[in-house]
């Protein structure tokens, strides 16, 4: 981790500022330890429901994932599909990213070189292959183990934050979504992104790799469009790629 991001990291339960202390950060006032492996801070306690779920599926899926976009789009013959939710961010020069559910960071390869790129996942296997595709990459990235609904970074602290993939299955939306919120600056664009139900029904659960995650979740895979807050502005949303994944955008004031 690069020591000078500590500024910019908080106690994901208290909100209250951590020091670096051998393999560590500490809240000096809760003592509460967050252990930092292999370069990247945990910010887990006991991961429950479905984000427990879910974490255990994209570990699974990690050593592979990579391997599965490629032939996916190779199949498919298509231009790249995150070129059409990736154009609705707003990044101005060095501007500083978040990425909530970072995975393997396929959408990091995008951005300007001057951006400085942060990432947060729930799943230790997609968080090492982050790192190894940004070693591959030659892109520098702060990336961080944790849950969208305990962001461990300060108000305010992100010119652009997005969201691409998992929100649907996460234990509590409209904690991540405010989470999302209160990590951004003041007039940033928010961008959320996952499938929709008609992906889940006829990829997913038919996958035989992945159906037994999904049985029973009909229904949950919607554009969260009614948990923004309505002192958003802006806010859109609508399918993309042809039909396969919502796009809800809005901007905090």
């Amino acid at each position: 981790m690069n020591p000078h991001s500590l500024a910019l990291l908080c106690d994901p339960d208290t909100h209250g500022r951590l020091e670096m202390t051998g393999d560590a950060l500490v809240n000096p006032e809760t003592r509460t330890r967050f252990l930092v492996r292999e370069g990247i801070p945990v910010f887990l306690r006991d991961v429950e429901g479905l984000n427990r779920k879910y974490q255990t599926m994209y570990d699974r899926l990690a050593p592979g994932y990579d391997i599965a976009e490629r032939l996916y789009k190779w199949i498919r013959r298509k231009p790249d599909f995150r070129l059409e939710f990736m154009a609705e961010l707003e990044v101005p020069p060095k501007a500083r990213v978040l990425e909530v559910s970072v995975g393997t960071g396929a959408n990091l390869r995008y951005f300007r070189p001057d951006a400085e790129l942060f990432g947060l996942d729930l799943s230790w296997g997609m968080l090492r292959r982050c790192v190894r595709n940004l070693r591959n990459w030659r892109r520098d990235a702060e990336l961080f183990q944790g849950e969208g609904e305990r962001l461990p970074f300060v108000d305010a602290a992100f010119d652009c934050v997005y969201h691409v993939g998992g929100i649907n299955y996460f234990n509590d939306k409209p904690r991540a979504i405010g989470e999302m919120i209160r990590v951004a600056r003041p007039g940033t664009k928010i961008v959320i992104v996952d499938e929709t139900e008609k992906t889940v029904s006829r990829l997913y659960s038919q996958n035989p790799l992945t159906r037994k995650y999904y049985q029973g979740t009909e229904g949950a895979a919607f554009c969260p469009v009614g948990l923004v807050p309505p002192a958003m502005t802006e806010v859109q949303s609508r399918l993309i790629i042809e039909g396969k994944m919502y796009c809800l955008t809005f901007r905090k004031p």
